[in-house]
């Protein structure tokens, strides 16, 4: 978790400079748009979909003392990603013209310049795919030897060598020098971890080893996953493609927006389902289901009790935070309001999100990768019918239309949030119900106590600097929520104060 507070900074410090440096306006607009196609390619093959269906197989044959075989599991499995991701990449900057006029952003049609622009700085950013498919691997292998700190900040190097793009090589190069940065971070995201890999002293196959079991067993997990990974990416491809064809800023207003609100969904949910998916998968090789049913009810009220109170923190202080991390140089007023706009949307759903990233470990770990892909891509879909709804409507109410993209996102996980919860409960024949329920309580009864204070503290705050807002309204926030919390039992804040008290008193 700290690792990826860590990285949200450096993250936030990232989107604080490329937004002084460009804005809402154009080249910002392509860049965005052509890295779409990269992050595909790297979510596709490499990303959560790997990781899903490599980490309960790697991690079974490590419990079960195979070494020898995880290890050419891991070296297969390394030489078919780096065949199929290049292969790809290399397609994908041949076919960069077509994509971006009929697929990704057919509204930049109508600016020659923008869409030119847009082709070029896809072309230029595709090897990022090759570099993080073969990170994310490593990553995979880290966390099954439970090495969670050094993958968890790798995505921080990614962010300073996005920094050193735009702070460095921009002023020189223009939009150009950010999508090198985009290059030079994924080089570091790999570089850092590298060492660590070493130190493992496994060893390197040069097979691809169609035949091996495991690598059958990768390739049947992974299947489904893909499918969802692939729903995932039409969502986000489909609304780039409408927000091409709303008012300018729109695409970079849903990018800043979504970001935001995974800088929280980030740090709460997805460095506990990190941490907890080797433990999973190791709870279910040795068969001990029922410590796996209480390890995920834990995590799932340690999530709940921080992501509630985030969701609408975020959402009362969205404009004065916007406001204070990037209004300046090219981000204006417009801008701010375009952010703020998308995050009242996005910020509804963090809950969801939240979850769904650890209920889903779950069923990875149990090695069911078809359970959550499908409902994923059953909410996915309703997300692709809801964008075209919602951004139809707001338009008619005179609202932007790109928050009911954001809309339509938070629905369709909240959606699926419920759909997973069901199953997995049915699964494991139970999910300590009433624990939950407790948790959920507790953190809307101090969440409620908390917005009431933060309406007070904004109310009083009108004409203050956006900085005091968010300072002042985060510490009362948090110190309201705190004591709610206490007055209501919440073990998670005895425990902590109790080890904390423990470890202040040695």
């Amino acid at each position: 978790m700290l690792a990826f507070i860590l990285s949200s900074i450096i993250g936030l410090l990232r989107q604080i400079l490329v937004a002084n440096a460009f804005g809402t306006q154009s080249d910002i607009e392509a860049f965005n748009a052509a890295n779409r196609v990269s992050e595909t390619l790297f979510n596709l093959v490499a990303g959560g979909a790997l990781a899903s269906a490599f980490i309960p197989t790697f991690t079974g044959l490590l419990t079960q003392k195979q070494r020898n075989e995880a290890w050419r599991l891991a070296s297969a499995i390394f030489n078919l990603i780096l065949l199929i991701v290049s292969l790809a990449a290399l397609l994908a900057a041949f076919l960069a013209p077509q994509i971006v006029r009929y697929v990704l952003a057919p509204g930049f049609a109508a600016d020659p310049a923008k869409e030119s622009l847009t082709v070029t700085l896809l072309q230029v950013m595709l090897p990022s795919a090759v570099i993080f498919a073969v990170s994310g691997l490593v990553m995979g292998i880290l966390n099954s030897h439970q090495v969670f700190f050094i993958p968890a900040l790798a995505p921080s190097m990614y962010q300073i060598g996005m920094i050193i793009g735009v702070l460095v090589l921009s002023p020189r190069y223009g939009i150009f020098g950010l999508a090198w940065g985009v290059l030079i971070g994924a080089t570091l995201h790999l570089a850092l971890q590298i060492p660590f890999l070493v130190r493992l002293k496994g060893t390197y196959f040069r097979e691809l080893a169609w035949e091996n079991s495991n690598v059958r067993e990768v390739g049947r997990l992974m299947l489904p996953r893909l499918l969802g990974a692939a729903a995932v990416q039409i969502n986000f491809w489909v609304n780039t493609r409408l927000a091409s064809q709303q008012v300018e800023g729109s695409v970079t207003g849903i990018v800043i927006a979504f970001a935001l609100m995974l800088m929280p969904q980030a740090a709460i949910a997805q460095s506990i389902a990190i941490a907890a998916m080797p433990t999973f998968s190791a709870q279910v090789a040795l068969g001990r289901m029922a410590e796996m049913r209480s390890s995920l009810a834990a995590s799932l009220r340690s999530v709940l009790l921080l992501a509630v109170p985030a969701s609408l923190g975020l959402i009362l202080l969205r404009t004065p935070l916007t406001s204070m991390l990037y209004q300046r140089g090219q981000f204006d007023d417009r801008s701010t309001e375009l952010v703020a706009w998308a995050l009242l949307w996005f910020a509804a759903g963090l809950v969801g999100h939240s979850v769904v990233e650890i209920v889903s470990r779950a069923f990875y770990s149990m090695h069911d990768t078809k359970t959550p892909v499908f409902l994923g891509i059953g909410a996915m879909g309703l997300n692709i019918i809801f964008s075209l709804i919602f951004a139809g409507a707001f338009e008619r109410m005179g609202w932007l239309p790109h928050g009911g993209l954001a809309l339509a996102n938070s629905l369709a996980t909240a959606l699926e949030m419920f759909a997973l919860l069901f199953v997995i409960r049915r699964r494991l024949n139970g999910l300590e119900s009433r624990s939950l329920l407790t948790a959920s309580l507790q953190a809307l009864i101090a969440t409620l106590l908390m917005c009431l204070a933060l309406w007070g503290w904004l109310s009083l705050t009108a004409e203050k600097p956006a900085w005091q807002v968010v300072a002042g309204g985060m510490l009362i926030g948090g110190i309201v929520y705190l004591i709610s919390g206490w007055i209501l039992g919440v073990r998670e804040i005895k425990v902590v104060y109790r080890e904390l008290s423990r470890r202040l008193a040695k």
